[in-house]
């Protein structure tokens, strides 16, 4: 396997103007000798940021970007609010610098007054929070990111990428019980919404690129807003609206692991005051899923918050249509987050539409599910986790919707492990691309949270032995793919009659709502027609540049 097979090399990004490809002397668009571990779940990747930053000391230097914070929320218990975590790394002295999208207003359920309080505390407190409004009409800055950069242990250095946000309702674990600290979601959710999420904790060269990301957005000499409303605003509430300049980057932390990471972001075509570091906007996310989708032949493992749009479902439909003997299992949320009567049916045609083209594609080899905890309360999905052949992996803040490809500006981490899969070294797809450690575990790892098998069950030799459901095998493409199919079956046909006995074990439901035939019903309105696309932007805003 070669690196050049699977990843964007120099020149296929799309985008000049970014220093991401600039930073090596050898042109590589990409780095090596990285560790990343997947971060599963809300808890887990809380616990650890708490202790990372808590050791943090004078001269060190934080960073975060976030789509919404609530300062409010724990990262492990009382006394441990992320506001005040940051707070008192920026009163020993660390310099804490953060990027959050401004947003819309409360009324609409978006996040601008917990991001302007976010952001009070942490300048209170000696450090620096912008409220970034610097995108498109109707779009967001949606990248999930914190850097950890050590003045005298860089060998600590850590950085954290993926679909968590700091705020309400993501600090879940593996029984999915909710967040204590909620906010409301559709009805079936409940009070606590259940949550399923991962970050990845990156290590090695790796840190000095997501700084990078950073610190491109961070210098961007445009104003953070356009709104003439938001600038006077700004001036009554003294807002910070120029952003310090920061220290010069220090080299990258030392290789130490056999990770090669690609960094691949989406940002739009800004219409005015364009990005300087991509002022043609960037596709380099969904650049780097056709790229991949055109070596898949077994199995396409993909958890996504809405898998919308035939647009973007397009690359995964041609590699179905192309390879007869691959598969595709997709782990979504089983209600749309929100069930008002024009949301829910704008969700809802979304995902329609894109399973229809993959199933016209792949026919029954096609296979989506919906999660729910051991109550029966569904599960909000909210990973953006897309694992092909156990070989390419990503795990970012973006979705398989024409927003996260197109509009919004996103973070995503594409991880090659140089290290081969000693169950399984022969070659699943006649290309010389066996298994790799990293891409296999993160999907075993996933799997067996959804079929309630206990940890290193599932690590058969890939021989296609053991039974469906049980596990042993699950590393063979066919046998995991019965084994979701399997599990989803019979408990469905334990709802279907009424409850009777022991609830199977496993967590996946087939995906399907009675709903959907409404939604098709409502969205043939002429009025919706007209005034939203599947991805809930006014027809005007949406974009027509190719990937």
């Amino acid at each position: 396997m070669t690196r050049v097979q699977w990843l964007l090399v120099r020149g296929e990004r799309g985008n000049p103007a970014t220093r991401l490809d600039d930073r090596r002397a050898d042109g590589a668009a990409w780095s090596w000798g990285n560790e990343a571990r997947p971060l599963v779940h809300g808890a887990s990747y809380f616990a650890e940021l708490l202790a990372g930053v808590e050791a943090m000391g004078e001269g060190d230097l934080l960073l975060f970007t976030d789509w919404r914070g609530d300062p409010d929320e724990r990262l492990d218990g009382p006394g441990t609010e992320i506001g005040a975590v940051l707070c008192r790394a920026a009163e020993r002295g660390v310099m804490v610098k953060g990027l959050l999208w401004r947003s819309h207003l409360d009324s609409l359920h978006f996040s601008e007054q917990e991001n302007l309080h976010f952001g009070g505390e942490i300048a209170r407190a000696g450090g620096e929070c912008l409220l970034d409004m610097r995108v498109r009409p109707g779009g967001s800055h949606h990248q999930k990111l914190v850097v950890l950069r050590h003045r005298a242990h860089p060998e600590r250095d850590v950085a954290y990428v993926g679909g968590i946000d700091l705020c309400h309702n993501r600090n879940d674990d593996a029984e999915h019980r909710g967040d204590r600290q909620s906010l409301p979601l559709a009805a079936p959710y409940g009070p606590h919404p259940p949550w399923h999420d991962v970050q990845l904790a990156l290590r090695g060269p790796v840190v000095g690129d997501v700084e990078a990301v950073f610190r491109e957005r961070w210098d961007d000499p445009a104003p953070l807003s356009r709104s003439p409303l938001t600038r006077v605003r700004e001036r009554m509430h003294r807002e910070d609206i120029n952003a310090d300049r920061l220290p010069p980057q220090t080299a990258d932390p030392a290789p130490c692991g056999t990770h090669t990471v690609q960094l691949l972001r989406t940002y739009p075509n800004r219409l005015l005051h364009g990005y300087p570091f991509a002022p043609d906007g960037e596709r380099s996310i969904a650049r780097g899923y056709l790229k991949s989708l055109r070596r898949a032949r077994t199995l396409i493992y993909l958890e996504d918050q809405y898998l919308w749009s035939p647009r973007v479902v397009a690359g995964f439909a041609e590699a179905l249509r192309r390879n007869p003997e691959l598969r595709m299992i997709g782990v979504v949320p089983t209600h749309p987050d929100q069930d008002g009567p024009l949301t829910l049916p704008m969700n809802l045609i979304g995902r329609i539409n894109a399973l229809a083209e993959l199933r016209r594609a792949g026919g029954d080899r096609v296979a989506v599910y919906g999660l729910e905890n051991h109550a029966g309360t569904p599960v909000y999905v909210h990973a953006k986790v897309c694992v092909i052949d156990d070989v390419w992996a990503s795990v970012g803040s973006d979705n398989i919707n024409l927003r996260s490809w197109t509009h919004d500006s996103e973070l995503g981490c594409v991880v090659l492990d140089e290290s081969l899969d000693p169950r399984s070294p022969r070659d699943p797809g006649g290309l010389g691309d066996g298994a790799r450690v990293f891409a296999r575990e993160l999907r075993l790892e996933l799997m067996r949270e959804h079929l309630d098998l206990p940890d290193g069950d599932g690590d058969g030799d890939g021989d296609g032995g053991g039974a469906e459901g049980d596990g042993g095998s699950l590393c063979d493409p066919v046998a995991a793919f019965e084994a979701f199919r399997a599990t989803a079956a019979a408990l469905d046909a334990w709802y279907e009659d009424g409850r009777r006995g022991p609830r199977p074990p496993g967590r996946l439901r087939r995906y399907g709502s009675p709903a959907l035939p409404a939604g098709r019903k409502l969205l043939a309105r002429p009025l919706h027609r007209v005034l939203v696309d599947p991805d809930g932007r006014p027809m005007g805003l949406r974009l027509r540049k190719r990937f």
